[in-house]
């Protein structure tokens, strides 16, 4: 088993576009209709709003593979790029998905190490993410790795609002 992690550069905006259609569609199309899907994912990962992503420096992305195939990326933010109004010393985690075939590997903990130790390098104390309300698997992962419930918000499924729950995890040990 290897796994590997490389940050996405522009150049990678096409497969980065179809493996998060791929990962949201395979992850939520269950639980929502395939016209707000539909309407979310156009929305979110048309190839014009990744290049404007993929840009902004404050943000990064990050593939990770196991055994050289995509298993599933991480997506980070910082300062002005937080998809909430955070203080300076805030880092968000906006996307961390894994391939389901790839799941039970550790992968989503590797990714959320690896984001944990990038803000740690950038000083920060906190690092916070939003998951929806709905989603007890993930609600469990981000508790076992430390996380609290500090809140909540509103996320836009196509004409449906739905509830994140804002978890946070307060950084210790700096680099």
């Amino acid at each position: 088993m290897t796994i590997n992690f490389r940050r996405c550069t522009i150049e990678d905006v096409h497969t980065l576009k179809k493996i998060s259609c791929e990962l949201f569609n395979e992850t939520f199309k269950e639980q929502n209709s395939p016209k707000n899907m539909n309407a979310y994912l156009d929305k979110a990962f048309n190839l014009e709003q990744l290049e404007k992503e993929l840009s902004n420096t404050s943000s990064q992305f990050f593939f990770v593979y196991f055994n050289d195939e995509i298993a599933g990326y991480l997506k980070v933010n910082m300062d002005n790029a937080q998809s909430e109004k955070m203080s300076t010393d805030a880092f968000e985690v906006e996307r961390i998905y894994i391939r389901n075939k790839f799941q039970k590997h550790g992968l989503g903990k590797y990714l959320l190490d690896k984001a944990i130790e990038i803000a740690m390098e950038r000083n920060k104390r906190k690092i916070w993410l939003g998951v929806w309300e709905n989603n007890e698997n993930a609600i469990a992962f981000y508790k076992k790795m430390g996380f609290v419930e500090t809140g909540a918000h509103s996320f836009y499924m196509g004409d449906e609002e739905q509830i994140d729950i804002i978890m946070t995890k307060t950084l210790t040990n700096f680099l």
